[in-house]
Order: structure tokens, then C-alpha cells, then sequence
């Protein structure tokens, strides 16, 4: 792994990381709420960097170790979806700090792969900057169109009871091990838990936003006023487990229904992460859509 590195948007810095490949196709890696760039695992990044990409990760604004915004008051994350009040920031500044990272690299177009609210974001990186962007790879993540209380049919809410349940010691032990529960909670069902995975994840992720529920907050709360997944027309991978925890197999059947010519697999026994078993495959998937771009 590299150093750190910064992209200013504005009086944002947006911290990233280049994983490795130079010289492959550019590939830019945009995890979900909350969570840094640290929660891709090395064994996946590996796979890319085999199959000709030349990966980069980042954290989004109020994550990892890009610029955090000034606490509000505490909202629950899923409160954050329907309430109406100011955002801090709005989805249109989400998608241009991704856009900030490509100039930073000199990129002048990607290779974007999102999970969870990092698929949802490459989804209106897509649709904002149509000309930056190669290909989409969508895991585990709701459709774009899909805003208010049209995410109900979409999301689970047994999970989101037991995720608010948890409670942990403050401190860097209380984030370790805060950042462990939700990787068991997120497990994928119809495979064995990787613990000494999900405890390096929890280790290398120096800036836990696991239990900040204001930052998530922030972010979950940033409206979107873009267009619309029919306007997008570049190739797009849709990955959703059947098993996923956070959000029902329909929210992927619904972003690739949306997307002329989008490939949907469904990954059986699988919930709201990447297992182990499952990189080769998923760096096969992701190829393949690079390379429908490339044809």
C-alpha cells in the first residue's frame, strides 16, 4: 500500500490511496457509508490488480481520512433519509470529490466499482459526469431512482434494528471492536466467517466511522436533484447478494432493469459484503465489463 494522498473539491480534501497496477486500466474503488477505503480487502484488490487494473481507493467526504464537517444534531442514519431539513453537503458534491480524485491521478476516465452507498454513488457519479466514466460496477446497493420512501421496498429493516442495538466502549479498542460486530452482521450466510480478515480491516482503519452515526448522518442525508439511471449508456455490472442483509435482491433487479444492456448477477448465499471465495469471480466480472467498454 502507498502513502496517503489528498484532492481538494473546493475546501474539501478527499484522501486517497493508489493500491497498486500502474500502467492497467484505471479502476476507482468507492466503498459505502461511513466506512474508509481501508474495508476493501487487500486479497480482492489483488485479484484487480491481476486482471490488468491499475486500482485507486478513496474515502468520501465525512469518512476515513478525507475532511469531516461539523456535528449536527445526532439523527439516526435511516431518519437522515426522510427528514427534511439543510444537508451539510449534497449528492452532486459527493460525485464531483470522485471526480476530483481522477484529476489529482490524471485520469481522464475510470473504471468505477461502488458497494453498498459506494455503488450508489457511482451510479450518479456515472450520471453527472457521463464523460469521465468508463464502466459501473454496482455491489450491494440501491438504485439511484429510488429515493424517499420508495427505499422501504427495497431495505431490510430487521438489520437496521439489530446495527442500532450494538454498543460498544468508547475508545480504539470500543472502534475495533465495533468494526468486527458489523462485519459479522453483514457476513455472508452460505459462507465462513473470514474473522482474521474482518479483524484486519478493523485494524488498518485508523479513523473508525463505524459508530458515528452523525457523520453517516451527513452523508446518507445528501440529496440528489440529478437525472436518471435511463440516461446512463455505458456498460454496467449489477452484484447483489440473495442473502444480503441491508438491502432485498430487488434493489439490484431494479438499478439493472433501469440500465439498457446492464448485467445483473446474483450471488446465492451471499449478504452485504465480498467473501473470500467469491474475489476471483467478482475481478472476472469486473474484467469482463471493462472490457465490453474497450470493444
Amino acid at each position: 500500500m502507498s502513502a496517503t494522498r489528498y484532492a481538494r473539491n473546493g475546501d474539501v480534501e478527499i484522501a486517497y490511496e493508489d493500491l497498486g497496477g500502474a500502467g492497467g486500466d484505471p479502476l476507482l474503488l468507492v466503498m459505502g457509508l461511513g466506512v474508509s477505503r481501508f474495508w476493501w480487502q487487500p486479497g480482492l484488490v489483488a485479484e484487480l490488480v491481476g486482471r490488468d487494473f491499475h486500482v485507486v481507493a478513496y474515502d468520501q467526504r465525512d469518512a476515513g481520512e478525507s475532511t469531516r464537517f461539523p456535528d449536527r444534531e445526532a439523527v439516526h442514519p435511516v431518519v437522515a433519509l426522510f427528514r427534511r431539513q439543510p444537508p451539510a453537503y449534497t449528492a452532486e458534491d459527493m460525485t464531483d470529490d470522485a471526480i476530483a480524485v481522477l484529476d489529482a491521478l490524471g485520469w481522464d476516465s475510470a473504471h468505477l466499482f461502488g458497494h453498498s452507498m459506494g455503488g450508489l454513488l457511482v451510479q450518479r457519479i456515472a450520471i453527472r459526469h457521463p464523460g469521465r466514466v468508463r464502466t459501473i460496477t454496482v455491489s450491494g446497493a440501491m438504485p439511484s431512482d429510488a429515493g424517499g420512501l420508495r427505499l422501504l421496498r427495497y431495505l431490510r429493516p430487521a438489520f437496521l434494528v439489530r446495527a442500532s442495538r450494538l454498543r460498544f466502549p468508547e475508545g480504539r479498542a470500543g472502534d475495533i471492536a465495533a468494526s468486527l460486530a458489523l462485519a459479522r452482521l453483514v457476513a455472508s450466510p452460505g459462507y465462513p466467517f473470514d474473522e482474521a480478515s474482518a479483524l484486519a480491516v478493523a485494524e488498518r482503519d485508523a479513523v473508525s466511522g463505524v459508530r458515528d452515526s452523525r457523520a453517516q448522518s451527513r452523508q446518507i442525508g445528501a440529496k440528489w436533484s440529478g437525472g436518471r439511471l435511463a440516461e446512463l449508456r455505458l456498460p454496467t455490472l449489477v452484484l447483489h447478494g440473495t442473502e444480503d442483509q441491508i438491502g432485498r435482491p430487488a434493489a439490484g433487479r431494479a438499478t439493472a432493469a433501469a440500465i439498457a444492456g446492464a448485467r445483473l448477477v446474483l450471488l446465492p448465499g451471499v449478504g452485504h459484503d465480498l467473501p473470500r471465495a467469491l474475489w476471483t469471480r467478482v475481478a472476472d466480472e469486473v474484467r469482463l465489463v471493462a472490457d465490453r467498454a474497450t470493444a
